[in-house]
């Protein structure tokens, strides 16, 4: 993965969403620490979603949102000052962590499904084969966004 702006405002974007959820609970330490690697895993993960699961992603908001995010509200049950894993507290808050943040993201994947699935039957969300590889820049406005 060659570095770029773009990569880099979304590292820079991918530290701060994986610092929201435990911005009251961590150090500033704990807050550049968790910065950083949603940072990095930030770049693995989309290269992971574009090449291995062919997912679409060009602007990275799959992983900036939301592996940082998981992965910000577990970090959060590490370093917490109080009650973190690291700080003395064990497993307890990583597990509580860890549990909201698969039960949210059940309900976000189920509650997806359900709204995406009305939409496609009353609206349709998928344009032609032809349209899909040409690009919808073309299909849309008779020009190509990029070269």
């Amino acid at each position: 993965c060659k570095p770029s702006l773009s990569l880099t405002l979304n590292g820079v974007l991918a530290g701060l969403v994986g610092i929201t959820a435990g911005c009251d609970a961590v150090s500033p330490i704990g807050a550049v620490i968790v910065g950083a690697i949603c940072g990095t895993v930030m770049v693995f993960s989309v290269e992971f979603i574009d090449r291995v699961l062919k997912i679409d992603d060009p602007v990275g908001a799959s992983s900036v949102h939301g592996v940082c995010g998981l992965l910000g509200t577990i970090l959060t049950g590490l370093l917490a000052t109080e009650g973190g894993l690291f700080y003395g507290g064990g497993f307890g808050l990583v597990g509580v962590q860890t549990f909201g943040a698969l039960v949210v993201g059940a309900w976000a994947a189920g509650m997806g499904f359900i709204l995406f699935k009305v939409l496609d039957v009353v609206h349709g969300l998928r344009v032609p084969a032809r349209v899909e590889e040409e690009g919808l820049d073309i299909y849309e406005h008779g020009e190509s966004a990029y070269n």
